[in-house]
């Protein structure tokens, strides 16, 4: 029977799946893209030292590790594991736009009729008008 070939170590990039096969500490399995190989650090046969960080299920990176691992328990993934983006949110108009917008009925003031546009000034249409124009 031949004999299969030893695993690829990882590298800078890689997306890891890292299981309890790897190393007995990962009772929790987690995603992990590989920043460092620590190849000048000395090790146990068949284990090695990976500097990276942990990658949530959006795919945002939450912790920067380094982990003792055998290459032997690790899965490579294809890509980084993402959700769904949200659906793209249907505009509200604002308070204003609803009360001042085309086909919006007018706002009316009993005593004085229609409520002018926003940024619009009628002085004669104001009650201290009459004591600004007037002389005392």
């Amino acid at each position: 029977m031949p004999e299969a070939a030893p695993p690829r170590k990882p590298q800078s990039g890689d997306l890891l799946h890292v299981t309890r096969a790897a190393s007995v500490q990962f009772i929790r399995p987690i995603v992990f893209r590989v920043i460092r190989v620590h190849d000048d650090w000395h090790t146990y046969h068949g284990w090695l030292w990976l500097d990276g960080y942990e990658i949530d299920a959006k795919g945002d990176a939450v912790a920067r590790r380094s982990i003792y691992v055998q290459p032997a328990g690790l899965r490579r993934l294809s890509s980084t594991p993402r959700t769904p983006p949200a659906p793209p949110r249907t505009p509200v108009p604002s308070e204003r736009r609803r009360r001042c917008g085309e086909g919006a009925p007018a706002l009316q003031n009993a005593s004085t009729g229609p409520l002018p546009t926003p940024g619009t000034y009628d002085p004669s249409r104001s009650e201290s008008a009459e004591k600004l124009i007037s002389p005392r």
